[in-house]
């Protein structure tokens, strides 16, 4: 699909690529990897024509239409439902056509129209739009009503209706919160054409990807398989570089000691001038340059406090006196916790972190927490709000008044910003260095809890890795609200959903909430009338997420006052999944056994065949316990 082939590109002081080749199959789901600022997105705008290359060193079939997410949706009057539905340029220009064409013409367009299913249009953008949060009501809103967030997403959405033969997406879940990204993460499994993604996300590289593009050291590298599978690779490919590299170097040795032994000798002068051209000839082995990932500093809190360090009981919060956001609050914190607070975006969320970090206090019931209890809380849009004129070093002093200056630079350098970068203005930081300052500022005083929103936006995979470690080490509690749903599940251990109105615990794992997600997403998209009897929310700010449909899971079971609920049905059905698996192993592994014994030992023959009928049996009873907790499961969410 995409062939690039010696390419070099130099572009403000500095060399991106330097004689670069790839090619990249059709169909293609491809992850474009490498460190921040090393040209990953330089090396899309170039695709796309918007940097010239110097020739035809990026070449695509010549019918191929390629599609992006470069820039948000403006603020126009249409719909958002009707912005979508223009991304399909041929569909939109045979409807206009038909309003204006000749009977002789309109037998052509009509047949065009359904060759390309354009009936099916609205419901196909309507399931997207969905996917990505909006709810019935606000496709039908004017693109005007919705801030700058969101109007990227409708730019993603449009993008992903109109199918391009190759689509590029440049860190797309950055502005999707975590219900958008499960979404579009099955969408790309399923996308029909090439797909090249830039992304930092760990887990989407690892379900979405068929191949890993990696840049570095200003070439490109495509590799076959997931994520997990390219780090493998990558570290195999330079443990055998290390080892030719110290056999090099070996040999280069013993044939410098000889040539520096007999090259004064006359006997031995041939040999050793053979020995010389000999070396001379040898092509060093280049090993890349370490990749050394600064760590984060998160220092715990001396001495803990007594539980619980926070309880809620019927409390109610909101901005505004008698309108709460958040009702009927009964939650509890230790200090172990580690939260993984989920919801669409506009449930609450935000509101839930301003409370627990005392930005905001509540209307009604009880607010239980300990005065001596510190909270540090980051959110994504300190990073927006920074001073572009400050530096780092500026920052530090403010927040360490009584330090030496040494002692500030050197808190500066354990945060992963070096001597060169201590008096750089914020504007010209990356926004990996931005967040990295922030996130080991807001955890400097070793508060009991953290408050963590979106902390990994602008951190590259080795990053976030080490944000993880940290965390790891970490004794406070943590509250984690996040897009990355790989940090998500190797974080927290309990987690909490915003939704209708409230904060209440989620039941069942990761995997299940990915389940309800999607569902949910799929039933607004194919069934928008079901849901068009919700409230009209109003319309949203330009400084505020846009409004959301109502979650629907805690308004499904009500009324049910007995029977397991559909989160123990969906856990019974997978274990009993998970069991058939492995009893199926096991079967093969017998079968393996049996054709490979001895016909002359009749005690192994015996023994084998009874651990086989006990297998088929358990496999047997595996397989009604699955389908009884399916078909059960399908009786409670109907």
């Amino acid at each position: 699909m995409l062939q690039i082939s010696n390419l070099t590109f130099n572009a403000w002081g500095r060399q991106f690529l330097d004689d670069a080749s790839v090619s990249l199959p059709p169909g293609a789901k491809v992850g474009l990897v490498g460190r921040n600022g090393i040209g990953k997105s330089t090396l899309f705008k170039i695709i796309l024509g918007e940097l010239a290359a110097n020739g035809d060193e990026v070449s695509l079939p010549k019918t191929a239409r390629i599609g992006s997410v470069d820039q948000e949706h403006p603020a126009t009057p249409v719909s958002v439902l009707d912005t979508i539905l223009e991304a399909d340029v041929e569909r939109h220009d045979l409807l206009t056509r038909l309003e204006t064409a000749e009977p002789e013409e309109m037998g052509e367009i009509w047949g065009r129209l359904i060759e390309i299913d354009a009936d099916s249009a609205p419901s196909r953008a309507a399931e997207i739009l969905a996917g990505l949060g909006f709810s019935p009501d606000d496709m039908h809103r004017p693109m005007s009503h919705f801030s700058g967030g969101w109007r990227m997403r409708v730019a993603l959405a449009a993008a992903l209706f109109a199918q391009p033969d190759m689509l590029l997406l440049d860190e797309p879940t950055n502005y999707l919160d975590l219900e958008g990204a499960l979404w579009l993460e099955a969408r790309l499994k399923k996308y029909p054409a090439t797909a090249l993604i830039i992304s930092h996300d760990r887990e989407m590289l690892n379900e979405v990807c068929t191949h890993i593009l990696h840049l570095a050291n200003r070439k490109l590298e495509l590799y076959t398989g997931n994520y997990d599978a390219f780090e493998k690779m990558r570290a195999e490919k330079l443990r055998l570089l290390s080892a030719t590299r110290a056999k090099q170097e070996a040999e280069r040795a013993h044939l410098q000691a000889f040539v520096d032994r007999f090259k004064a000798k006359a006997s031995k002068a041939a040999q050793a001038q053979s020995r010389v051209k000999k070396l001379q000839k040898m092509q060093t082995v280049e090993l890349p340059p370490e990749e050394r990932v600064a760590p984060f500093t998160l220092p715990s809190p001396p001495r803990p406090l007594p539980p619980p360090l926070i309880r809620l009981e019927k409390a109610s919060v909101g901005y505004e006196p008698g309108k709460p956001i958040l009702r009927n609050l009964n939650l509890r914190m230790d200090l172990d916790d580690r939260i993984g607070l989920l919801g669409v975006n506009g449930a609450g969320k935000s509101t839930f972190a301003k409370l627990i970090a005392k930005a905001l206090t509540i209307d009604a019931g009880e607010f239980h927490r300990d005065g001596k209890m510190r909270v540090g809380w980051f959110h994504q849009h300190q990073i927006e709000a920074m001073d572009p004129t400050d530096t780092p070093l500026e920052i530090i002093r403010r927040a360490m008044p009584d330090a030496s200056e040494s002692s500030r630079r050197s808190r500066l350098a354990q945060f992963g910003l070096p001597f060169e970068k201590q008096e750089t203005k914020v504007a010209a930081l990356s926004g990996g260095e931005r967040a990295r300052l922030l996130l080991n500022l807001v955890a400097m005083d070793a508060p009991h809890v953290l408050i963590l929103d979106e902390p990994t936006n602008h951190l590259d995979i080795d990053s976030r890795r080490a944000l993880l470690d940290a965390l790891n080490e970490y004794t406070g509690a943590v509250i984690l609200i996040t897009h990355d749903r790989s940090l998500m599940e190797l974080v927290a251990d309990r987690l909490w959903l915003a939704a209708d109105g409230t904060v209440k615990p989620f039941e069942g794992d990761m995997d299940d909430y990915a389940k309800f997600v999607l569902d949910r997403a799929k039933q607004a998209g194919m069934k928008p009338s079901q849901v068009r009897n919700e409230p009209e929310p109003a319309p949203a700010k330009a400084d505020t997420p846009a409004p959301q449909a109502a979650s629907a899971r805690g308004a499904s079971h009500r009324g049910q006052k007995k029977g397991p609920s559909p989160s123990t049905l969906r856990h019974a059905a997978k274990k009993a999944e998970e069991r058939m698996a492995a009893l199926t192993a096991d079967l093969a592994r017998l079968d393996d056994d049996l054709a490979n014994a001895a016909v002359n030992d009749p005690k192994k023959l015996e023994g084998l065949t009874r651990a086989r009928a006990r297998a088929q049996a358990d496999l047997d009873a595996a397989e009604q316990a699955w389908m009884e907790a399916e078909e059960a499961l399908a009786e409670a969410t109907a």
